[in-house]
C-alpha cells in the first residue's frame, strides 16, 4: 500500500503526481515527497516497527515507494556506539557514535538513498540509471543495481580517491571521469538527464532518494530508546543529509514515537569547502558557491544544492554549524582510530573535528547526549593519511632482531 499523496514544491507548495520530476515548473524549487501521515499514523506503531527485520525497511511506510523494496533488503540498522574512550578524550558525559561506515554493501550511508532510488526507478518503469558522485553514491549505484538488474552509467571527478574508483569499477558500470569538480560533473549530468531517459538517482529521482536519508536518523532515536539525543553532528556537502535528520526527527514527533524535539543539529563541512558553515557564522540567508580545495572529497561540493534547507534546518534547531582543516580532519581520524577501533574516511574525520571544536568553544555542553555521524569507511580514503602515521618495524625472522627493533 502506498502513503504517497505525490511531489510538492519546497517553495510555493504547488503539487505534483508522483513523477520522475524534481524541479517546480512554477518557480523552480525543488519537490518533495508528499506524505499521507493520517493514514501512517494508523498503521505504522513502535511495536510494528520492534517486530520487524532490523533494517532500513523496518520504516518503510515513511518511505517513497508502492510495492516491495527490490534492494537493501540487509542496508541500514548500523550500530550506535556509546564511544567511552572518545568520551574522556574529549571530557564529555555521553557520547555516540552512529557508525554507518559498517553499512551494507558499500561501507556507506549513500547505501541508504541508492536503495530508495531504484526502487522507485523500477517503478517507473527505468531501465538504465545514472549519477553523478564524489565516490560513496558511485560505488553504492553501481553495487546496488547489478542487483536491480539495470544498466548502470556512472559519473565522477577524474581526481577521485582510487578506493572509490575501484570500488566502483569492480561491478563493471560504465564509470565517466570528468575533468572537473562535482559541480562541473553535476551540471553535466542534468544536461544528460534532459537528454536520455535515464534515472538519475540524484537528480531525476531526488526527491525520492533523499528520503533515505531519514533513516539514519529514525535509527538513531529508536537506538537510544525511543528518544533524541541533545546534539547531533552532521557532515554537510549537498546539505540532504543534514535536512533529512531533522525532518525524520519531526515525523517521530508529529506520529507519536518521541514526547518531545530537544536536539540541536550542526552542521559540519571542510575548511576547504565550508559555504553552508560559512553562511550559518555569517548569518547569511544565502550560500555563496566556493571552489572546493579539501582532503574531505566526499563533501567537496561547492554549490550545494540543499544549502539554504541546510541553514534552515539548523537555525530552527537551535543549532550551529564549524568547519575544519584537513589536518585537524587527520588528526580526527587518528583520534577516532585510537580510542574507538573506527577508521573512518575524510567525512567522519570532519565530523569528529567539528564535535571536539563546539565542545572546547563550549557551544556543545559537556554533559549532555552527543551523537557523531560516521558516515563512510576510511579504506575509501587511505591516500588521506597514508604519510600522517607511523611504519612497520622490518626485521629478520630471528628473536634478536625483534628485540633489537622494538628496543
Amino acid at each position: 500500500m502506498s502513503y504517497v499523496k505525490g511531489l510538492k514544491c519546497r517553495e510555493c507548495g504547488r503539487r505534483y503526481p508522483k513523477e520522475p520530476i524534481y524541479v517546480c515548473e512554477y518557480c523552480f524549487g525543488p519537490l518533495e515527497v508528499d506524505y499521507d501521515y493520517e493514514k501512517i499514523k494508523k498503521k505504522l506503531t513502535i511495536k510494528e516497527i520492534e517486530s520487524r527485520p532490523k533494517t532500513m525497511w523496518r520504516y518503510r511506510e515513511l518511505l517513497p515507494i508502492d510495492k516491495e523494496p527490490i534492494v537493501g533488503l540487509q542496508t541500514g540498522f548500523t550500530p550506535l556506539i556509546r564511544a567511552r574512550n572518545l568520551e574522556k578524550a574529549l571530557g564529555v558525559k555521553e557520547l555516540y557514535l552512529k557508525d554507518d561506515s559498517v553499512n551494507h554493501p558499500t561501507m556507506s550511508f549513500k547505501d541508504r538513498v541508492v536503495s530508495v532510488a531504484l526502487a522507485k526507478a523500477k517503478e517507473f518503469g527505468f531501465e538504465t540509471v545514472a549519477c553523478a558522485s564524489t565516490g560513496n553514491l558511485a560505488n553504492s549505484v553501481a553495487a546496488q543495481s547489478v542487483v536491480a538488474g539495470f544498466k548502470r552509467y556512472i559519473f565522477i571527478p577524474a581526481d577521485l580517491e582510487m578506493g572509490k574508483v575501484i570500488g566502483t569499477l569492480i561491478y563493471n558500470p560504465v564509470l565517466v571521469a570528468v575533468e572537473g569538480n562535482y559541480d562541473q560533473v553535476n551540471r553535466l549530468c542534468s544536461e544528460i538527464a534532459m537528454k536520455y531517459k535515464w534515472a538519475f538517482v540524484n537528480i531525476n529521482i531526488r526527491p525520492y532518494y533523499a528520503e533515505g536519508s531519514k533513516t539514519y536518523g529514525y535509527e538513531i532515536i529508536e537506538q537510544l530508546g525511543w528518544k533524541a539525543p541533545r546534539h547531533i553532528i552532521v557532515p554537510c556537502a549537498g546539505g540532504s543529509l543534514i535536512t533529512k535528520i531533522w525532518k525524520s526527527l519531526k515525523e517521530f514527533k508529529d506520529m507519536g514515537f518521541i514526547d518531545k524535539i530537544d536536539t540541536k543539529i550542526y552542521a559540519s563541512q571542510a575548511t576547504g569547502c565550508s559555504p553552508i558553515t560559512t553562511a550559518i557564522k555569517e548569518n547569511l540567508e544565502i550560500i555563496k558557491p566556493v571552489k572546493p580545495n579539501t582532503i574531505a572529497k566526499s563533501l567537496a561540493i561547492g554549490n550545494p544544492a540543499d544549502g539554504v534547507y541546510a541553514i534552515g534546518a539548523v537555525k530552527e534547531s537551535g543549532g550551529w554549524a564549524e568547519d575544519v582543516s584537513d589536518e585537524e580532519i587527520v588528526e580526527a581520524i587518528k583520534l577516532l582510530a585510537s580510542t574507538e577501533g573506527i577508521f573512518t574516511e575524510t567525512a567522519g574525520g570532519v565530523t569528529l573535528g567539528t564535535a571536539k571544536k563546539l565542545i572546547e568553544q563550549g557551544r556543545i555542553p559537556k554533559n549532555e547526549s552527543i551523537v557523531v555521524c560516521i558516515t563512510g569507511n576510511g579504506l575509501k580514503t587511505q591516500e588521506a593519511v597514508k604519510d600522517k602515521i607511523g611504519k612497520p618495524f622490518r626485521i629478520k625472522p630471528a628473536l634478536d632482531s625483534f628485540e633489537q627493533a622494538i628496543s
